[in-house]
């Protein structure tokens, strides 16, 4: 039986690319609770997206 490498081989290759998403350009994060807040142009960036690519 040979075996199937292809999974191992593509494993190091990243599906999504995070680079535009809402969270990238984080312009502050809460105190208590660590969670990063996006700025304002990224969260409005991201709905417009979100709202063009609607089913």
């Amino acid at each position: 039986m040979t075996d199937n490498r292809y999974k191992e081989k593509n494993m190091s290759s990243s599906i999504e690319n995070h680079e535009t998403a809402a969270w990238a350009n984080i312009e502050n994060i809460k105190k208590v609770s660590r969670v990063p807040l996006p700025s304002v142009f990224e969260v409005e960036n991201a709905k417009g997206w979100v709202d063009k690519n609607q089913k």
